[in-house]
């Protein structure tokens, strides 16, 4: 167990650090990633968006700083999961010609690298959460850091794809785009974006 952690960090440190190289080596069959490597990369995912989202919850008390963490978690999965069969069904009508464990690990790959930008966007949070503790600034703050990673995830992605299929002219990164309006319908559902207070 000890060994296949390691392992599965090492994985996920090559993934963050090249994901474009991680991604071909996979689809090349140079190397063959255990369960665990795609576990632990969907961990850095989870673990990012908890943490981060118990950062949304710091004007509550600490019953909304659980209930953020989950939620957004909750959130971000689905978001991203519901879109996933569209994601291989639509870009193998349009050409392409990646199996769906490579289409699925280019899409895992960018996940993850977005909970390790959001991990890396708590200081952020926190900062102007505790120096200004106005909802509605706070709201403003959430918003420029999702739109922030979202924009890195799009580059990742798009990165990922080019290099898995360097022939093709267009990526698909319209399913980004599509998890990002399933996200933020997600997010007020479930009370993470709170408009109540601006005005």
């Amino acid at each position: 167990m000890r060994e296949q952690l390691r392992s599965g960090i090492a994985h996920v440190g090559q993934a963050l650090r090249t994901p474009e190289e991680f991604a071909v080596a996979w689809n090349e069959g140079q190397v063959s990633y255990r369960w665990w490597v795609w576990l632990s990369l969907m961990g850095t995912a989870i673990f990012g968006t908890v943490t981060y989202g118990m950062t949304m919850g710091l004007l509550g008390h600490a019953s909304d700083v659980v209930h953020k963490g989950l939620s957004c978690t909750l959130a971000a999965g689905l978001a991203w999961g519901i879109p996933l069969p569209a994601l291989y069904i639509l870009n193998s009508l349009s050409g392409s010609r990646l199996p769906l464990s490579s289409t699925f690990l280019a899409a895992l790959v960018t996940t993850s690298w977005g909970g390790l930008a959001m991990i890396a966007s708590i200081p952020i949070n926190w900062f102007f959460s505790v120096a200004v503790p106005h909802s509605g600034f706070v709201l403003l703050v959430n918003l420029t850091v999702f739109a922030g990673v979202g924009v890195a995830m799009i580059d990742v992605f798009n990165r990922v794809m080019r290099r898995l299929e360097p022939l093709r002219e267009t990526t698909p990164t319209w399913w980004l785009l599509i998890v990002g309006a399933i996200g933020s319908e997600l997010f007020y559902s479930f009370g993470l974006f709170d408009f109540r207070f601006v005005g």
